[in-house]
Formats: C-alpha cells, structure tokens, sequence
C-alpha cells in the first residue's frame, strides 16, 4: 500500500503477476477446450495454486446475459463476480480478488458498494475493484439503463464508489445520476481508506477515465508495440488532472508457455526457457507496466496448475 493511500503493487520495481482465472468465463476467444466440462472443484485448485505460486490476483469477468446474436461466440457461460470471488476467498488465504471487470454502471453504486464492500470485508481486505463500460447493449436495454449514455454514467459511478467504499459509514454523495446522504452501510472493507479500483478500456474514453479517476488502468486488447504510446497519454492526462497518486499500470501479455510445449499453441504464444519468456515480459516493465496479467495454454486443469507452478517458481523470480 502506498503511503496514505490504496493499495499499489509494484512498489520495489518488479511488476507483479495475476491471471484471469478459466472456466468462469467461456468465449471461444480465450477459452481452452477442457473448461467447457469443468467445474467449481477446477476454479477452487486453480485459485489455490495462484495462492501458493505468488500470482498477486485472480480475476473474474462480468455479463449479465449474452443475447442470441452473441452466445455463438461469446457463450452464455459467465459466472458472477462477486459470488465466485467471494466463494473463492473462503479456498484461499492471500490472492487478491479481481473484478476483471465488473460493468458497474449496470448497478446504483449504493448496491454495488454493498456487494464489493461485503466481499472485501470476508476476504481480509483482498478486493481490486475492476470496473468498465461494458459493451452488450441488450444488457444495458434489460435493465432500463441508457446504452449510450454508459460512459458518463460510469464516470459518475466510480466518483460515487469512491465515496461508498471509503472509510465512512454514512457517506454523502451528490451527482447528476446518484445522490446519497444519511444512509449508513456495513460490514466496511477491510482496506484503509478503501479498495483499488481498477479501469478497465483502451478505448481513448477508457484510458481517459483511467487516467483521471482510476488507482489503476487494465488495458483490453492492446499489443505490446501499442503500450507505451497509451502509457503516456494516460500519464499526461493523469497529470493534466492534478492526479498525483501513482497509477498501476496493466498490461495483458501473450499466452504463455513454459517449456516445450509438444503441441500446438500458436504463433503468438511465449514458451521456451523460463529465462526466455522472463526476458521477453520484462519489457513490459521497462514500459512503465507494474502487473502483468498471464495466461497459460492448456489442454486440462492438472496442465495449467504445472504451468502456474513452473511460472511461478522459474520464471516470476527472474522478473526482477
């Protein structure tokens, strides 16, 4: 935690790791095969050995429901972020909690801060606060909510959870949207003055958001060659804000392979040496990147937990 302030990893110079974790969320674009007959016993022995072999966090996406034009691709299989992490803090003692992302503007933010303040409270203070705009416009037209207004509303909404997550049992609140005042809430989390809340985006509306109101930034899609121009304008934006607290920086790296794989893993992914694929993530750190997010290419459970412990053991030391 950063002096006076939330917590930010990376203090010592080595970015941290974590990963989004399988099974949770299912779209043909990241899903590994065996997950589709997976199940909670798979997600609980993954976020354990994230717990054993040092992964700073687990993550855990958000739909609400997947309309026919999408469920082809997108799958209708997405658990719930707050009942999975909340269920998987009960397995694990020291990984923190990911909403990677929660899509916030869904929900007043007296409701979400009831939910996240809850999850952080029984975890012992493990939440990151990941939230988005999110993109399914039928879910946003289920619930009443203006699609296209979606960015200002999530403006608004992480002013608001600032205010409902921070130290006060009755915290006051007035915005365009959302005004609160005399409404005390509890258990409050664990964390002092509040959980991080990441931004989640690459959009120049998300790196923005980011920029000016967000502990720290979870990039969606960008290329390595990308990063460090979006680093540097989230940057300027933040200082142009008056921002002075340090912003974590994310970045999504290829999937990744430690060893020989023997099987076809594709083009893009990292494998060889762990020295190998150390170098090739330390220079998101070079960047300015303070975690980096991982995913390992497997064709079973038992196969991810081997990668998760061959990275964390072999290759995470070497990040220095």
């Amino acid at each position: 935690m950063g002096e006076g302030g939330v917590w930010r990893p990376g203090a010592d110079g080595r970015p941290v790791y974590g990963m989004q974790l399988p099974v949770q969320a299912q779209s043909v674009l990241f899903a590994e095969g065996w997950e589709a007959a997976a199940g909670v016993a798979d997600l609980v022995a993954v976020a354990r050995a994230a717990d054993r072999y040092g992964f700073a966090y687990v993550g855990c996406c958000e739909h609400l429901a997947i309309p026919r034009r999408l469920a082809e691709a997108m799958s209708t299989v997405w658990y719930d972020p707050v009942a999975t992490l909340a269920y998987l803090a009960a397995a694990t003692e020291r990984v923190r909690l990911l909403s990677h992302v929660a899509v916030a503007g869904l929900r007043h933010p007296l409701v979400s801060a009831k939910q996240y303040a809850t999850l952080d409270h029984l975890s012992g203070g493990r939440l990151i606060l990941g939230v988005g705009a999110g993109h399914v416009a039928e879910e946003f037209e289920a619930l009443g909510v203006d699609f296209a207004r979606r960015g200002a509303v999530l403006d608004e909404t992480i002013d608001a959870l600032k205010v409902a997550l921070g130290p006060e049992e009755f915290p006051e609140f007035t915005g365009k949207r959302f005004a609160f005042a005399g409404l005390g809430q509890a258990p409050r989390p664990a964390q002092a003055p509040r959980p991080p809340i990441w931004v989640g985006g690459s959009s120049p509306a998300a790196v923005r958001r980011a920029a000016e109101r967000g502990d720290g930034w979870l990039p969606q899609g960008d290329r390595r060659e990308a990063l460090p121009g979006q680093i540097a304008r989230l940057r300027a934006m933040r200082e142009a804000a008056g921002v002075r607290e340090p912003v974590v920086i994310g970045a999504i790296a290829e999937p990744v392979y430690v060893g020989a794989p023997g099987w076809d893993v594709g083009r893009r992914t990292l494998t060889g040496s762990p020295e190998r694929i150390a170098a090739s993530l330390r220079e998101y750190g070079a960047m300015g990147v303070t975690q980096i997010q991982v995913r390992f290419r497997s064709r079973s459970r038992t196969e991810l937990t081997d990668q998760m412990a061959a990275f964390g053991t072999e290759v995470a030391p070497l990040l220095k």
